[in-house]
């Protein structure tokens, strides 16, 4: 029996912004229905942590950065189109 894959997630926000507060809403609702116990979220404030975001080379908020399993992903915006968003994670399968 093979272990559950881990997913880990850094969400880079505009704290106080609503599309930051959507996207964290949206990836958090994504994992509890998707990744049960299978997943973190790493939340960073741009205006808190400015040279992290540039170093990570983050120029728009909310970006989404799914670190593992790899390959590493970014997505741009306020996750709301499920389908895509777990499309583009590969969330879409039943095996996941």
């Amino acid at each position: 029996m093979s272990r559950p894959i881990k997913y880990k997630f850094r969400l880079y926000v505009a704290q106080g912004t609503q599309n930051s507060a959507l996207a964290l809403a949206n990836l958090s609702d994504i994992c509890r229905t998707h990744l049960p116990g299978r997943h973190t979220i790493e939340v960073v404030n741009v205006f808190a942590q400015k040279e992290r975001a540039l170093a990570e080379n983050i120029r728009m908020t909310p970006t989404m950065i799914k670190l593992s399993p790899s390959p590493a992903q970014r997505i741009v915006g306020t996750l709301s189109q499920r389908a895509q968003v777990l499309q583009a994670l590969s969330l879409d399968s039943p095996d996941t």
